[in-house]
């Protein structure tokens, strides 16, 4: 082509008229022509094949993509793999998969991949500066995953807020509240802070306390209250609970003239410990309502005086 056109600008001179007969001209123009459109339509020919290729290989690698979450997912509930892991294996194989597909697109086009490959690792560097936050989380992520504080199901405490585990992601945990709230928490920030476990032993014990007057025989109170412990575990026994170490006790707190103050503690399994909770207070007040104990309640005296 280049020569051609360095032929059809000899044909002109500065300062002087044209002097090419008009059907070398043509010629020439007829042939640069054909030539151009010749080399246009192997590129289209060629990009039309590479494009066609790469809608192919996204179709391919979005079908893949919810194909293998899906049998992926499948797998780690059939397998002895901690749920906890479940969503964070599954979050990474997706996303090698995406990589997977965006670099055989980069081949169809011709790029070498192993020079892209070093322009990723510049590129990812300074993404990383630039995310140190979520970096952060992902590490912590990884942390947590590896020491294990709280599984799927357990009710935890973090950060004063108070709920059970639904999942762990690659940056965040979720966990929902009893009054169904979803609070999703940066693995960073659980990570850093106390977490406790209030089912990490399977049981917990409540602790109610009881006020009355001094006037009432220890004995007699002590006996009710008993009874009233007694009649909780049996409602909420369980196999957890029948060690003697998880018998309910009844403590003799302190004296302050006129009151006397006692601890009620049943043990109940973690996930009853509200229901063992209340349960208890309604049967302590029962029995001593039925024994003609009254319950302290607390009073306030307040006296007013007139200035003259």
């Amino acid at each position: 082509m280049w020569p051609r056109l360095a032929a059809f600008g000899a044909y002109f001179k500065e300062g002087d008229e044209l002097e090419t007969p008009i059907n070398e001209i043509k010629d020439i123009d007829s042939g640069l022509v054909a030539e151009m459109l010749a080399q246009g339509k192997q590129l289209i020919v060629t990009y039309s094949q590479k494009t066609i290729g790469v809608i192919l290989v996204l179709i391919v690698g979005y079908i893949l993509f919810r194909w293998v979450s899906r049998l992926s997912m499948v797998a780690l509930r059939r397998s002895k793999i901690d749920p906890l892991l479940h969503n964070y294996i599954n979050s990474i194989i997706k996303m090698a998969i995406l990589v997977f597909t965006f670099v055989a697109c980069l081949g169809i086009f011709g790029i070498e991949t192993t020079s892209f490959a070093a322009v990723i690792g510049a590129a990812g560097l300074a993404i990383g500066l630039a995310m140190q936050g979520s970096l952060s989380h992902l590490a912590a992520g990884f942390m947590l995953l590896i020491f294990r504080p709280f599984k799927v199901g357990d009710l935890i405490k973090v950060q004063d807020r108070l709920g059970v585990v639904d999942k762990i992601s690659i940056f965040s945990t979720t966990i929902d509240t009893y009054d169904k709230r979803r609070i999703i928490i940066p693995n960073g920030s659980v990570h850093g802070s106390v977490i406790e476990n209030l089912t990490y032993h399977g049981v917990r014990r409540t602790e109610v306390d009881v006020t009355v007057h001094q006037s009432n025989s220890i004995d007699k109170t002590r006996a009710v209250l008993e009874a009233a412990a007694a009649s909780v575990r049996k409602e909420f026994d369980s196999e957890l609970l029948r060690d003697s170490a998880f018998d309910p006790m009844i403590i003799l707190d302190s004296i302050a003239n006129p009151y006397v103050t006692w601890k009620v503690r049943v043990w109940a399994v973690a996930n009853q410990y509200l229901d063992v909770s209340e349960a208890s207070i309604v049967a302590i007040k029962r029995s001593l309502d039925e024994n003609g104990i009254p319950v302290y309640t607390p009073k306030m005296d307040v006296n007013l005086s007139q200035k003259s």
